[in-house]
């Protein structure tokens, strides 16, 4: 006989407990806790994912299997050159940020190779699925469509049509008969994954999981879910604009560190082979408060617009904001503006903002930052032919960032002549490009105004 169990489970983290609380002892939130009813079989067993038995590892026999281009280069560099067969992706963004149409190109690429494809959809049904299938090209005889929300019969579909691939849009709105909770929540999307995950390693078929994110960002569910997969990539970028950007955060099978990019157009998502451009297309020359930087993204050098605004302050505390930079790094650099520049800031406003939707993450921008509070202060314009790298120390000197030379050689490309870089760049030689070393703000502030 079959016996029903009931059990409370956590939204936030997946705790589990026999009753109700109010607030959760793990990740200590309050009314987190939902109930949830296991039907537990007698003897039930799980299905087991490789061999029954250890083997050792000298005996197990291993074939290099190469990866499997996409066909979108963009995709394809942040994965880590393609797709690597029996892997489970998992793809996470924004409502409206083009989750399901990257999907829906990535399954009209695969599928135009020759190779069966099955694209499960729990949010549209096949006529709206047809509509933006239209917009984005000529559609494959080898892919196949499914409006369904529930995955019980799955399995027999595989069987039948043999896909390389799988998408599955959404993990949230997707659920199996055999469990009584909701669908979206964690047992559910649990379970799913895990059943998934059984099936991408024992056949060696490619899985993507489409998920929604909460307000926070974050993918919903627990933490757990982007343990349980091999790779998560972030969709990220405003959906009011057209850019997009794509990044790792996790990868088995390659780098974190890389990023693509994408411009949203009517026929789907064109990709955007010389970023930097983009990002300078609109920055406003001889502008005080405006400074660019180059950034480094996997092995891709970016050029970035840094923009900052200083005004008085209307409040006893004067407000600090940042938009695609930490804002305790600004806080940071604003204290060393004061010390090392007796530039006095105590009643002053300061904004900062990253141009394009750029996330600044390492510490090379900081002279670009520095420099271009200064400059909304002094109403005076950086050179627009400069780029300024460098990270700054609290005692103000500026230290030196890996792979300068691949930066300046990115901005030479893109038409600067001047490069004011910490003193490890002075041997550093690069065709139409005036490299200016500083071993201090107040040396790069000279130069940095010089041709302003």
């Amino acid at each position: 006989m079959a016996r029903e169990k009931t059990k409370f489970v956590c939204q936030n983290c997946g705790y589990q407990t026999g009753k109700w609380l109010g607030k959760c002892p793990e990740c200590e939130s309050w009314n987190s806790l939902e109930e949830e009813r296991e039907i537990v079989l007698p003897g039930q067993k799980t299905a087991s994912l490789l061999s029954a038995t250890p083997q050792l590892l000298w005996q197990v026999e291993f074939t290099r299997e190469e990866r499997g281009p996409i066909g979108i280069s963009e995709l394809d560099r942040v994965l880590g050159g393609g797709l690597v067969p029996g892997s489970l992706i998992l793809v996470g963004g924004d409502p409206g940020i083009g989750k399901s149409t990257l999907m829906l190109q990535t399954t009209l690429l695969i599928s135009s190779k020759g190779s069966n494809v099955l694209y499960w959809s729990g949010e549209e049904s096949v006529q709206q699925i047809k509509m933006r299938a239209n917009r984005l090209g000529e559609i494959p005889t080898t892919l196949y469509i499914q409006s369904e929300t529930c995955l019980d019969n799955l399995p027999e579909i595989l069987n039948e049509i043999k896909p390389s691939c799988l998408i599955v849009d959404s993990i949230q709105t997707i659920y199996r008969s055999d469990l009584t909770s909701a669908p979206g929540t964690i047992s559910q999307v649990r379970d799913i994954t895990a059943q998934l995950m059984r099936i991408a390693k024992q056949t060696g078929l490619v899985v993507f999981i489409v998920g929604h994110v909460t307000k926070e960002g974050n993918i919903a569910g627990p933490k757990m879910l982007e343990h349980m997969v091999d790779t998560v990539l972030y969709f990220e970028g405003d959906r009011h604009h057209n850019y997009r950007i794509i990044r790792a955060v996790k990868n088995r099978f390659g780098s974190t560190n890389e990023i693509g990019v994408f411009e949203m157009g009517a026929q789907g998502l064109i990709e955007v082979p010389n970023p930097s451009a983009m990002f300078l297309a609109e920055r406003p020359l001889k502008e005080p408060g405006s400074a660019v930087t180059a950034l480094l993204e996997g092995t891709r050098p970016i050029l970035g617009e840094v923009q900052a605004l200083v005004s008085n302050s209307n409040y006893q505390n004067p407000r600090r904001l940042a938009t695609g930079f930490d804002h305790n790094r600004l806080s940071m650099l604003i204290a060393v503006l004061e010390k090392r520049l007796n530039v006095f800031m105590g009643n002053l406003d300061a904004y900062v903002n990253v141009a394009g939707g750029l996330k600044i993450s390492e510490p090379a921008a900081d002279l670009s930052v520095l420099l271009a509070l200064a400059s909304s202060i002094k109403e005076q314009a950086i050179d627009p032919k400069a780029i300024l790298i460098g990270e700054v120390g609290l005692t103000g000197e500026l230290r030196n960032v890996n792979r300068l030379e691949q930066r300046l050689k990115e901005a030479a490309r893109l038409g600067f002549t001047r490069a004011i870089v910490p003193s490890g760049g002075s041997s550093i030689r690069v065709a139409d490009l005036e490299i200016e070393v500083a071993k201090n703000v107040r040396e790069a502030m000279v130069l940095a105004f010089k041709g302003g």
